[in-house]
């Protein structure tokens, strides 16, 4: 992520979190003092009761609680079977977390370039990319907006694979009027602070329909362990803890209020910014995101930026530098020029605030400031 440059003070911040923790705030405050005062701090009520709530807003039977976004994606893929050998396809753009959780299983990740409208994984591009290793397809809803599952779950089915789709930044979103979350084989979320549904601190889960898939995740969360001090596999320690699992209780019920602000917002955003010289987010009749991040695109993004910044807007780049191209995948041999849509999309995007509890006049200014600085 990169940060606004310092320049003049900023006056709209990127994201404030107070006006979100505001709004729940009885409800938070209540649940960190019924965690402190029972004692118990792992594995316990607390969990349960986020696990059950959240599968049942997910419309699937299981979901299991784990200690970060990528955990989820990590162990999600170990409990598919995936190992040393094996491929995965993975969007060219995105966060390296995705990348990151295949390559955590000994496995490769495979790119395949977005659409450029919406910036996620092209079915259209994705068959090119399978081959008798591939185990399984890795859509990311990039920013919030939903990938076309139902293309990637027929792709997928003709090919005896897989689906993990990779909800970190799209909850609460809807594809075909259903729910992320349960439109694959299995679904990972992250719930740090700064996502529509975060904790006070990591946190991470996943949801599925497969009840023997989220058992053995269940496992491996726990150092591989069912019953206390006995060990059917090699595990890790990746638990979501009380404090955070009440938490997210706590908040869940302001999930669908806040979504439907964050909609009115990117509405008035969309309005506020036509006829500029400036590519706005694309949303497909069958999408309905979450809105977690507004992002535009624009020839002369860092120019752009420094603009904003001099009238006092916070803004993010998500993402500067695609994965491809980052040391930590130098061995893949990947080079520039290998995913020209990913690295145009990575050197142009640029995220203006939205957030719940942003004002009418905040929402103006940021149009007003937008519109001076293209």
């Amino acid at each position: 992520m990169s940060a606004t440059p310092a320049t003049t003070p900023i006056t709209l911040p990127f994201l404030d979190l107070q006006p979100i923790y505001q709004r729940s705030k009885p409800e938070i405050d209540a649940a960190l003092a019924r965690v402190a005062g029972s004692g118990w701090f792992l594995l316990g009520k607390e969990l349960s009761a986020f696990e059950s709530a959240w599968a049942d807003y997910c419309g699937v039977p299981h979901a299991a609680g784990v200690a970060n976004g990528l955990d989820a994606l990590h162990l999600a893929l170990l409990a598919l079977g995936v190992g040393p050998g094996d491929e995965v396809i993975v969007p060219s753009n995105t966060y390296i977390a995705t990348w990151l959780a295949v390559s955590q299983c000994g496995a490769r990740p495979v790119p395949v370039e977005p659409d450029p409208a919406t910036f996620n994984l092209d079915p259209a591009r994705v068959e090119a990319a399978i081959t008798p290793a591939t185990r399984v397809l890795l859509p990311v809803h990039l920013y919030g907006q939903p990938a076309d599952m139902d293309a990637l779950m027929a792709l997928a089915a003709r090919h005896g694979l897989k689906v993990l789709d990779d909800c970190a930044q799209a909850h609460a979103a809807r594809y075909k009027g259903r729910r992320v979350g349960g439109l694959a084989d299995v679904s990972a979320w992250s719930f740090y602070p700064g996502k529509n549904l975060g904790a006070m601190g990591d946190g991470g889960g996943v949801s599925t329909g497969d009840a023997a898939l989220i058992e053995r995740i269940k496992v491996l969360r726990n150092y591989g362990s069912r019953i206390k001090y006995h060990n059917e596999i090699k595990g890790f320690n990746s638990r979501l803890d009380e404090i955070q699992a009440a938490v997210l209780s706590a908040k869940l019920p302001a999930l669908d209020p806040a979504t439907e602000e964050r909609r009115q917002i990117a509405a008035r955003l969309l309005e506020g910014l036509a006829g500029l010289d400036l590519q706005l987010p694309h949303v497909p009749d069958w999408a309905d995101p979450a809105w977690h991040l507004f992002v535009v695109r624009h020839a002369d993004r860092d120019g752009l930026q420094a603009r904003l910044a001099q009238r006092g807007i916070g803004t993010l780049i998500h993402y500067p530098v695609a994965p491809h191209l980052q040391p930590a995948y130098a061995e893949l041999g990947y080079g520039p020029g290998d995913f020209p849509i990913a690295e145009a999309i990575h050197r142009e995007v640029l995220s203006l605030p939205l957030w719940p509890g942003m004002s009418e006049a905040q929402v103006e200014q940021l149009i007003a400031a937008v519109r001076a600085s293209v």
